[in-house]
Parts: C-alpha cells; structure tokens; sequence
C-alpha cells in the first residue's frame, strides 16, 4: 500500500493532457524573461486554449527563432505564434 502512495501523490502529466492557460503563460514568460539572451526584451505573452502568441521587439532572426524554441519547450503549447519584429539596436 506505501509503495503505490507515491504515484497517486505526483501523477505524471500524459501527452494529451490540458494545462491550464493561466499556468501555461506563467511557465512561458518565466522560461522567457529568465533567458539570458531574451529576458530583458519586452515580450508580450498570450495564451489562449494552448496556443501561445509572443509579440514585442527582438534584434534578430536569431532571436525570433530562439522565442519559438523556448516556447515549444513547455509542455501543453499546442502552437507557438510568433509575432515578434525584427528591430536591430543602433
């Protein structure tokens, strides 16, 4: 009886499982803004039935492509949007 105690305490997440929008973007901007190369950019974060959409500004492709990376690393986005624009420092 112990030894089963542990799985009915920490069930696993299943591929197919919802995660709850709120917890999806608390996940994603913490995933973002401790980045080291993203976190301090203004990123907006939105989240709506799994699908997270990221605007804001971002100096490269480079970036634009890591935003999308990070995002597709948290379980339960079921689609990344990336609406961030390219806008080079001067």
């Amino acid at each position: 009886l112990l030894a089963s105690l542990p799985l009915l305490v920490v069930p696993a997440l299943g591929a197919d499982e919802e995660v709850d929008d709120d917890l999806l973007y608390d996940r994603v901007n913490r995933r973002l803004i401790t980045d080291r190369d993203l976190g301090a950019r203004q990123l907006q974060v939105k989240v709506e039935d799994g699908v997270v959409t990221v605007s804001g500004f971002v100096e490269s492709e480079k970036m634009q492509k890591k935003v999308d990376k990070l995002v597709k690393k948290e379980k339960g986005v079921k689609k990344v949007v990336n609406e961030t624009k390219i806008r080079p420092y001067l």
